[in-house]
């Protein structure tokens, strides 16, 4: 018999600069970013994939973490977790266009 610890979820906790940065998005895909971001960062946002990664070096509003999604992965959310308090602070929500990112509306150095 397989005895399965349940995955504990993490509280994701928005930043209030995270509102600004949604309003430089076009409506039709919040919904999609609410969802991906409740979907990948509630269960394990620590685990390392595809599209999740941890940051070489804090890139914007000093984030550890990196999710990419979207249409042509253009969507990013930069976020922090605490393990010990079962936390996951959503920082950042940009787009990325070509080879800039946009985090509400402005260039942000890569």
């Amino acid at each position: 018999m397989v005895n399965m610890i349940p995955r504990q979820r993490f509280i994701l906790i928005y930043s209030p600069i995270t509102k600004l940065h949604l309003k430089t998005i076009e409506r039709k895909y919040h919904p999609l970013i609410r969802t991906t971001i409740e979907n990948e960062l509630q269960f394990e946002p620590e685990v390392e994939t595809r599209n999740r990664k941890p940051l070489k070096r804090p890139v914007t509003y000093e984030a550890e973490w990196e999710l990419r999604f979207g249409p042509d992965n253009r969507f990013r959310v930069f976020y922090d977790i605490n393990i010990e308090s079962r936390e996951g602070h959503i920082l950042g929500i940009g787009v990325k266009e070509g080879n800039r990112l946009f985090i509400g509306g402005k260039g942000v150095k890569l």
